[in-house]
Parts: structure tokens; sequence; C-alpha cells
């Protein structure tokens, strides 16, 4: 008698938590070939051969006013994904950050009776801790990628494991400095920025038209050449729109980032997943991050703190600048790019710092793990 196939219904609503979720779906059948994967996706859970339910695209948002304009689509989303859900009883759902939205899928899973593993817990440790009541009714298993949100879950009851971050995997360089450059048409003994906008629309046109004024001013006073990282969720084309108002040289890197990075000597990054995957880089880099007035004003009043770089949270002190809202200009980008630059001690002692902080997020093998613990649920 043939066995019956399971089946994991996988939702992520963002390009980092396609990443991982990329990388759990290879660990799973690798586990398992026979698994039945489906659920919402972007370019890189297509690639591991899943059932694409709903493309990761329709999902994409950004703060609390921006998603004002998308709530037809989200809920148009929501009401599909909970159709599946219902039709299909998947034997396991894997959640993947994106708490609005995914919290909501875990109460209907928990009606169901459809077992719940959240990987890449919604960040309860920064704003609205109350949450963590709604995950201990509605999750069955957390798969955290900080350690110090163990101790916030099992409080209150949450079975919780620390897993390792994700990234610790993947970040890494696979050619020399020089081959970069010169594949992107740079010099290969210039300085170089990197500039990491974002991965949402919004972010891009919030941070990317200030960055390329700093990038005019700075290639003015300094010896600076410059790369930018497209993120896979923004079009090639509005970028270059942008950059084309620039009378500085600007290379675009697609599907390089971390190349990008170890070819560069200061990062320009919007806060978020990047700053981590620059800092496991160890690179320094100046954290830049602006919203609609609205947004930043609800967040000021949510948000319990000192720090929105992942970078400085981790570390528990600043080892890299922050920019916020009205910081977020040539000036401040230009002056803190100047002293690290220009200061050799400076750069040094924040490298060494990045690397106190990539010792704090564990150690390779998160997918593998998450994938064990999946199965384990299963079974």
């Amino acid at each position: 008698m043939s066995r019956k196939l399971k089946k994991i219904m996988i939702v992520v609503g963002e390009a980092s938590g396609d990443l991982h979720g990329a990388r759990l779906v290879r660990s799973l059948y690798h586990l398992d070939p026979d698994l039945e994967i489906f659920g919402v996706a972007g370019e890189g859970l297509k690639r591991e051969g899943i059932k694409v339910t709903l493309d990761m695209g329709d999902l994409t948002g950004m703060g609390l006013t921006e998603l004002v304009g998308n709530l037809k689509t989200l809920w148009r989303a929501y009401r599909q994904l909970q159709r599946t859900l219902r039709e299909e009883r998947p034997d396991l759902l894997i959640l993947i950050d994106f708490p609005e939205f995914n919290l909501r899928l875990a109460r209907l899973a928990k009606t169901l009776r459809v077992p719940v593993l959240y990987y890449i817990a919604p960040q309860v440790w920064a704003w609205r801790q109350r949450r963590i009541r709604k995950i201990a009714r509605w999750v069955d298993r957390m798969a955290v990628v900080f350690p110090f949100e163990v101790p916030l879950y099992e409080k209150e009851g949450v079975r919780v494991s620390f897993v390792g971050h994700p990234l610790l995997d993947v970040v890494r360089a696979t050619r020399p400095r020089e081959a970069t450059l010169m594949r992107h048409g740079l010099e290969p003994f210039r300085r170089t920025v990197a500039l990491l906008p974002g991965s949402r629309k919004q972010e891009v046109n919030h941070h990317l038209p200030t960055m390329l004024e700093a990038v005019d001013r700075l290639s003015r006073q300094m010896d600076v050449q410059f790369i930018l990282v497209r993120a896979s969720t923004i079009d090639r084309r509005s970028l270059e729109e942008m950059i084309a108002q620039t009378p500085a040289k600007v290379s675009i890197s697609e599907g390089d980032t971390y190349n990008a990075l170890e070819a560069s000597d200061l990062a320009w990054t919007a806060s978020g997943t990047a700053t981590l995957e620059a800092a496991l880089m160890l690179r320094p880099m100046i954290i830049v991050y602006r919203l609609s007035w609205l947004t930043y004003r609800l967040a000021r009043l949510l948000v319990r703190i000192n720090y929105i770089g992942l970078v400085n949270i981790i570390a528990g002190e600043s080892v890299v600048p922050e920019l916020i809202q009205a910081d977020v200009t040539a000036e401040r980008i230009l002056f803190e790019s100047q002293a690290v630059l220009q200061d050799l001690g400076l750069h040094k002692g924040i490298a060494e710092k990045l690397i106190e902080v990539r010792r704090k997020l564990g150690s390779p093998g998160a997918s593998g793990r998450v994938a064990e613990i999946a199965l384990s649920m299963m079974n």
C-alpha cells in the first residue's frame, strides 16, 4: 500500500521571506522528495518547483498607511488563500514573516486543525508585544532567528526553537573584489559605495532620490565609484530612469548582492534584512529609513526600541549610523560617508564589532533545522 503524500502550504510576503522559504523548501525536498508543497511564491520559491497558488507580488506592501491603497488586493489574496487552506487541508502550514497577513491565516488554520509552524517571527520585541498571546493561541511551533526571542515566547508558553539565522548559509562572496568591479565596468582599485535602497517600490521611492543626490555630492569631493543593488522585486527600468537624473555613473548589480558588498568599502542601505547581509559581509554601512509622515508618527507611538537597524539592535549599541525621516538627507549621508571612508581606524572598528554581531546570529544550517521541525510536526 502506497503511503499518503504529505502536503505543506507555505506563505511568504516579501523578498527576504521568499529567499528563506526557497532554502527551506530545498531542505524539505532533500529530506522527503515526495512532499507536495504549494502556496505563495516569489522568484526563489518558483525555482524550487512548488505549486504556485498566488504570486508573491500580489502581497507586497509597506508600512501602515501605504497598505491602505493595497487593501483590496490584500483582501482578495487572503480570500484566495483562505479557500485554498479550506479545500486542500494541508498537513502543515508554514508561515514566514509577514505577520499582519500571516497571523490571520494562522487563526483560520487553528479552526481547521491544520498545524502551524511560524518561521522568522513577528518582531514582538520591537512593537505590539501583546501579539505573543495570539501566537500562543494560533501557532503550534515557532522557529526564531534571534536568540533573544526565545525567552519572550517561552514566557507565554509558546513552543519555540532558536534555529540560527538563515543568512549565515547564503551570505558569502563567490569572486574577488576586482573581478566584480570589472564585471560592472568599474575600476578595481577605487573606493566603492554600494547602494541598497530597499526591496519595495515605496522604499526605493523614499530613499533612492536622496541617495543619488548624495552620490553626486560625494563624487565631487572624493574619488569614489558607486554600485546599486537591485532587489528582484524592483523593476530595473524604474531604477535606470532615476539614475539618469544624476551625472555620476552608477552601475546596477542584479542577483549579485554579496559580491557587490564584498567589492564595496561602504554600504548605504535601507533598514531591514539588507543591514544583516552587509553586517555578515563585515561591511560598514549607513542605515537610512524614511516613511510617510503618518506611518512614522504611528510607528513612534508603537515602537519601543532604541534602534531601527537590526545590526544595532543585535549589538545593543550604535555600531553604525542610523538616519531616520528628516535626517535622511544628502548632507547627512555625505557627512557620515566621509567619516568612514577617510578614517581607517573607524572603518576597522566597525568591522570588528560586526564580527560580534555575526557570532550572535548562531551557526549555519537554519533551513535544515526548520525542515526537521516541519517533518516532525507531520509525523
